[in-house]
């Protein structure tokens, strides 16, 4: 959190029920934590324990990832795009040339069984 910037001063933390699978427990306690960051106006709900510690933790992580996804989007998008040309222009291994190879003659076969069958002779010849 840290390195992204994040103060605890910035959160606003509230306790809720937790719905679901968990029993009684769950129904008797505020387990869920509901975390907003004000600065960026995101909100994270977390009910993923059973316990309010350990869903503190896990909503503060998965915060600081949306955070990280919403500051990393832009350059993330452009090194995809990068990826991905790079793997179009890459050569194919001797492998999957054969193995794509295997396939277009496999399709091709089953393409020329759909074709009306064709005997020697003409239909005008009798």
């Amino acid at each position: 959190m840290a390195r992204l910037g994040i103060r605890e001063a910035d959160l606003e933390e509230q306790f809720v029920r937790s719905s679901g699978p968990g029993g009684q427990h769950v129904n008797k306690t505020a387990t869920c934590v509901v975390l907003v960051h004000r600065p960026s106006g995101l909100t994270v709900r977390c009910q993923r324990a059973r316990s309010q510690g350990l869903n503190r933790f896990y909503a503060r992580r998965l915060l600081a990832q949306k955070i990280e996804a919403r500051e990393l989007g832009e350059r993330s998008a452009e090194q995809q795009r990068i990826e991905k040309i790079r793997r179009q222009k890459r050569r194919r291994s001797r492998r999957a040339q054969a193995k794509m190879l295997e396939d277009k003659r496999r399709h091709a076969e089953k393409k020329a069984a759909r074709s009306p069958i064709r005997t020697g002779r003409s239909e005008n010849s009798g």
